[in-house]
């Protein structure tokens, strides 16, 4: 089955070979050959081939579909009356994930993955294709196993992280705790995930904690992210290149040591607009980074506590706004960028070959996206070549 889509008004491929050399490789009045789940054609409307189905989308811009490559969706409970106190003016320093733990702990199977299949309709609807999301609300080995086989029925991007924060009952034993978290726990949840991530700052782990952590999981076969920098400057950043991550997420403190390190390697520096934007932290400076070298993607960071958004779009108006990307950056970030958070060369750029993750924009340019803050502009979201016409539909 093949589909055309023309009259599109302005297609940002993420291909520079494209269109008009810019690193979003735009091309106006342009059409795209769907066949299966998989691009067969990218072009000029004119000379657009048969398909067996046309659709005209009348002047509308076209976008890659988002990669949001950091998340955290499997949880029970909520934290509003927290998200409100600590916009009243009281200072966020992790220790709310223990609510969030203690009513996860609480909920059953049922409960879990309804809550995610709930969010993950409502990143359908707002453009996100691809998505990576973590265990870290158990922090026990039943409870982080169990929320990595459920995030395991809607993505193979699921990541292991027992180490988010210690747990009540380790308290006084955290060396205790991180055994756990290198033994019996990683092997309970090693074959349910591709990716091992630790929390590497102030009331969380220290970075010796953190490398006994990412070693015990690359021994186990798993890939290293890492969360770092996002409450203060710290060596987690100098780490996490070291033992070759694909992404270090928050990056919210950076050297310029720490902006050398990551521009002379090939780990993405992932930002997270929804947790300054929630927790009324200091905003990194995305202009700083891009100037170093470095590359940055953009991800929701969806979670209960610090960031519980799943609108991409909202992430890249206020990464524009306050962490200093031009719109073209942002949304390269959001796409491509997130594709190499992630480590996968067939999503985020829309040429032939690649998975047909795309979304089809209320407006006339990707612009609109900053222009139009909080109005929501994805109308139809191709993943996979499946188009979702309606919003809220997974």
């Amino acid at each position: 089955m093949t589909t055309v889509y023309t009259g599109i008004g302005e297609l940002v491929t993420n291909d520079p070979a494209r269109g008009d050399g810019s690193a979003l490789g735009i091309i106006t009045d342009a059409a795209v050959v769907v066949a299966d789940d998989t691009i067969a054609w990218v072009g000029s409307s004119r000379r657009a081939p048969d398909a067996d189905e046309r659709i005209d989308l009348q002047g509308a811009a076209v976008i890659p579909g988002f990669v949001d490559s950091h998340a955290h969706l499997v949880f029970a409970g909520e934290r509003s009356a927290e998200f409100a106190a600590r916009i009243s003016g009281q200072p966020y320093a992790a220790g709310g994930i223990a609510t969030t733990v203690g009513a996860t702990r609480d909920a059953d199977d049922a409960a879990l993955e309804a809550n995610v299949a709930h969010l993950v309709a409502e990143m359908t609807a707002a453009g996100i294709t691809t998505f990576e999301t973590k265990s870290g609300y158990g922090l026990r080995t039943e409870d982080e196993a169990r929320s990595l086989r459920i995030a395991r029925h809607f993505t193979t991007e699921t990541t292991y992280l027992g180490a988010h924060v210690v747990p009540a009952e380790y308290r006084d034993n955290r060396d205790g705790y991180v055994d756990l978290v290198c033994g019996e726990m990683l092997s309970a949840c090693a074959p349910h995930a591709r990716w091992i991530d630790v929390f590497c700052d102030r009331g969380a782990f220290d970075v010796d904690e953190t490398r006994h952590v990412l070693r015990a999981g690359i021994d186990a076969g798993l890939h290293p992210r890492l969360h770092a920098g996002q409450l203060d400057y710290g060596p987690g950043i100098a780490l996490g290149v070291e033992l070759g991550a694909a992404s270090i997420d928050h990056c919210t403190y950076t050297t310029d040591d720490d902006l050398a390190a990551l521009a002379a390697s090939d780990t993405v520096a992932t930002l997270l607009p929804g947790a300054e934007f929630s927790t009324r932290a200091r905003w990194p400076d995305a202009r700083r980074m891009f100037d170093a070298g470095v590359t940055v993607a953009l991800a929701t960071d969806c979670n209960p506590g610090s960031s519980f958004t799943t609108s991409m779009g909202f992430c890249i108006a206020v990464a524009v706004r306050d962490m200093y990307f031009t719109p073209a950056q942002a949304l390269w970030s959001a796409t491509a960028g997130g594709a190499l958070a992630l480590r996968r060369n067939d999503i985020g750029v829309l040429r032939p070959g690649m998975r047909a993750d795309l979304a089809v924009l209320d407006a006339p340019s990707y612009i609109h996206l900053a222009y139009r803050p909080g109005v929501p502009l994805v109308g139809t979201v191709v993943a996979g070549g499946v188009p979702h016409r309606d919003r809220g539909t997974n």
